[in-house]
């Protein structure tokens, strides 16, 4: 049984048409019999945009009511404005407040396909969404209607996406302004940093509000995660079509950009001029480097597994194969992670890090030692030879604990599986 229902009366052009209400009113009255006790939301939606109506016709959807009908609308929510990205973005925003997943969705016939596309863009794989078309008998007859369109075109499609991107660029930013962190140490040649979660558009409370990473496990759709890229991009000042991030397996697979991309890779380097290249990181390390001298850099993404599989010094080594780069020219810098204070391990493989270096890991002998992944990640690069000089991982903020700090940073450890995800980025300038 559905969680959520929302009706669609959009596409019934109902202000034109006489003694409507005891159709409507026995539709809605069959809907809310059959799904009252069950659903925790009512929502009827109403829409007056040009893609709500394909053949331009438009339905403000302001319901002259009687007496009983009006007294019914009051068991449900209406949502009326006269974008439909920002009607479903607003019916979306009610089902997460309360933390519902299953939506009935009762639409008619001709606008289901539409529908659909535009769920598509707004909604991940966490919803399931049961389709049903709505019928309004009227003196008899079914309520007229167009039939049903079976595809949307190629134009279509990019003018929902349009009206969508349109939306969610006006929307204000949460949480304050946005806010990215970089070091000196890094030449003026190339655009860098590492982000924190305040000023994007993303409301869920563990992902608000600059998640930059969208999943089929989160509420977080890839649209509100280009929007918040968007804006990294026009703040930074980088090209936000031009960026490629990391496919994270926690291992030390590296891609080199202009070979053939695996399947998946926790490293990336480039010397190609105006592509941003970015690692992900929500307790695990976004590592950024660059090397001013032979113009190249890289990016990796270093959890507890990826540190011991060496992905850092990965990604040095294949700076130095592809592009000559020398080792006392990379710089490196750490991004924001999670700190020794909160991350644990079972203690075998905690064990690892110990035999590294004793003063990576605190607790040793209980069943769960406190693992210091960050100093790891450094004696692994300064035994590899990068230059300590040459090294940033505790300056600024950059070495502020992700679980520690939940007004600057997403966590993994301290907010579960649906975390956000900040990340640290590089390019060269054009």
């Amino acid at each position: 049984m559905a969680e959520a229902v929302l009706i669609d009366l959009s596409g019934l052009k109902l202000n034109s048409q006489k003694n409507y209400h005891q159709p409507l009113l026995k539709t809605l009255s069959a809907i809310r019999y059959h799904h009252a006790a069950k659903a925790k939301f009512l929502c009827i939606m109403c829409c007056s945009n040009i893609s709500c109506e394909k053949d331009g016709a438009h339905d403000t959807c302001e319901l002259e009511t009687s007496n009983g009908l009006s007294t019914l609308l009051r068991e449900f929510e209406t949502v009326s404005n006269p974008s439909m990205a920002a009607c479903l973005y607003t019916i979306k925003q009610k089902i997460d407040e309360k933390n519902l997943s299953s939506v009935k969705v009762f639409v008619p016939v001709h606008r289901k396909t539409l529908m659909k596309a535009f769920i598509d863009q707004l909604f991940t794989d966490v919803y399931n969404f049961e389709f049903e078309d709505l019928q309004v008998t009227l003196r008899g007859d079914l309520l007229k209607q167009s039939t049903e369109i079976n595809m949307i075109t190629a134009q279509e499609l990019e003018a929902i996406q349009n009206e969508i991107e349109t939306y969610l660029r006006s929307l204000p930013a949460l949480k304050g302004e946005l806010a990215i962190i970089t070091s000196p140490l890094i030449s003026d040649i190339f655009i860098h940093g590492f982000t924190t979660r305040t000023g994007g558009i993303s409301y869920i409370p563990t992902l608000s509000s600059f998640n930059l990473f969208s999943s089929s496990k989160r509420r977080d759709p890839k649209a509100v995660v280009r929007e918040n890229l968007r804006r990294l991009g026009s703040a930074a000042g980088f090209n936000a079509e031009k960026f490629y991030q990391i496919k994270t397996d926690h291992a030390n697979d590296i891609w080199i950009m202009g070979r053939k991309e695996p399947e998946s890779y926790d490293g990336i380097t480039t010397n190609q001029r105006g592509v941003t290249i970015a690692a992900l990181g929500a307790d695990c390390i976004p590592i950024v480097f660059a090397d001013p001298v032979k113009k190249a850099c890289g990016v990796a993404h270093s959890g507890w597994k990826g540190t011991l599989l060496g992905v850092a010094m990965a990604t040095v080594n294949a700076m130095i194969a592809e592009y000559g780069c020398s080792l006392e020219d990379i710089i490196v810098v750490l991004g924001p992670s999670v700190g020794p204070c909160c991350f644990t391990l079972p203690r075998e493989s905690a064990k690892a890090f110990y035999n590294l270096d004793p003063e990576c890991v605190r607790l040793f002998d209980s069943p769960h030692p406190y693992v210091d992944i960050r100093k790891a990640t450094r004696i692994l690069l300064e035994r590899g030879g990068i230059l300590p000089q040459n090294f940033q991982d505790l300056n600024q903020d950059l070495n502020l604990c992700t679980s520690c700090h939940p007004d600057k940073f997403f966590s993994h450890v301290r907010d579960g599986l649906n975390f956000g995800t900040q990340i640290g980025f590089i390019s060269i300038r054009e």
